[in-house]
């Protein structure tokens, strides 16, 4: 097993997913298979998130569009909390999901809204207006 890969895997798990108390994605294929957890685990998070072509945020702001127009509520509930954890403002993340309406439809937006609503108010970050 590649040493490297399994270090920079779990650099970038911690960089995306602390503080995240929902189930993630690798603790629900870590209970069906241990092994295909762990390959898809080094491939996602160890190659494709931790791949140094666009920053972090950018990475993040672009998985929350792809998954408002797909409409996949819960995997965008994680996204939504990783795009915190790598900086970007719940302004901007509203603001990705706005754009994303011509392409997805309002009821996607619709629903992305809602989900980003709620992974705020569970950080104590809504609503926006409030001084923090």
């Amino acid at each position: 097993m590649d040493k490297e890969l399994i270090e920079k895997t779990q650099k970038t798990a911690e960089l995306y997913f602390k503080g995240i108390r929902d189930e993630r994605p690798y603790d629900l294929w870590r209970a069906f298979d241990r092994e295909i957890a762990k390959d898809l685990s080094l491939f996602i998070t160890g190659q494709m998130y931790a791949r140094e072509k666009i920053p972090h945020k950018t990475r993040q702001l672009i998985t929350v569009a792809a998954l408002t127009v797909l409409s996949r509520l819960d995997e965008l509930r994680l996204h939504i909390q990783a795009a915190l954890n790598v900086g970007c403002s719940p302004e901007e993340i509203a603001e990705v999901i706005f754009q994303t309406f011509v392409y997805g439809g309002i009821p996607a937006t619709n629903g992305a809204l809602k989900t980003l609503k709620s992974v705020l108010e569970e950080k104590e970050l809504w609503p926006l207006d409030e001084p923090r």
